[in-house]
């Protein structure tokens, strides 16, 4: 079994997430007592939120490089980012290391594709949303044509996200309002949706709508198990 490094704190609210579906999975793969070999930097999300409006991303690139670059000294066999957003920094972060790097997109954008959708929805941060390197990398990559909210729907969501999802705060209404940003984008065409942001799989889960729900921190985390035990 390879040793997962995994960078979390982004925020520790899924991060948890990412660490009991690995060790379930592994659990899952190999019975008995098994779990994880995996170890985690865990960084201090308040110093990266203020980096990130501020626009100083530079910054935010060199304490996710530090944080891999301890990984990577800890005996880690390849880094797993737990964060849609700050994968932002991925190709900056794979240049100062010499092990594999697990990408987000690409490990949801191989479910999507397998499930035969080519028109999806995106959820996530207002930075994974509007700008290119994500929705990018799925249509250049993947082939995958991406629906996202329009403006006063990505709004709302980034304001939830960081004012409720990140502090472990899970309102009904706030659900409701996502369902109904999910539902427009069916309507603009969308096959399926993904939760491009760790915490959203907390407030929408499969089933709660009429299209797949493709839940990134699951999709990440199990990847990393698959990768863990090739």
């Amino acid at each position: 079994m390879k040793t997962i490094g995994l960078i979390g704190g982004m925020s520790w609210e899924s991060s948890i997430e990412y660490y009991r579906i690995i060790n379930q999975k592994v659990r899952e793969k190999l019975g008995g007592t098994h779990s994880a070999k995996c170890v985690m930097v865990s960084v201090d999300f308040a110093e990266i939120e203020i980096l990130q409006h501020e626009g100083l991303w530079q910054e935010a690139t060199q304490m996710l490089i530090d944080a891999a670059i301890h990984l990577e000294a800890a005996g880690a066999d390849f880094i797993v980012l737990c964060t849609n957003t700050m994968h932002k920094m991925a190709e900056e972060i794979q240049k100062n290391t010499s092990i594999p790097f697990l990408h987000i997109a690409d490990a949801t954008a191989q479910k999507v594709s397998s499930s035969g959708i080519s028109i999806i929805g995106l959820l996530g941060t207002r930075f994974t949303m509007e700008e290119d390197f994500y929705k990018g990398r799925l249509l250049r990559n993947f082939n995958l044509n991406v629906v996202v909210p329009d403006e006063n729907d990505r709004k709302m969501i980034h304001h939830v996200i960081y004012d409720e999802l990140v502090k472990g705060v899970i309102r009904p209404e706030s659900k409701r309002e996502f369902l109904k940003v999910i539902e427009k984008l069916i309507l603009e065409g969308a096959h399926g949706v993904i939760l491009g942001c760790t915490e959203i799989g907390l407030l929408v889960k499969e089933g709660d709508c009429r299209v797949p729900v493709f839940d990134t921190t699951r999709i990440h985390a199990e990847a990393a198990v698959a990768f863990a035990l090739e």
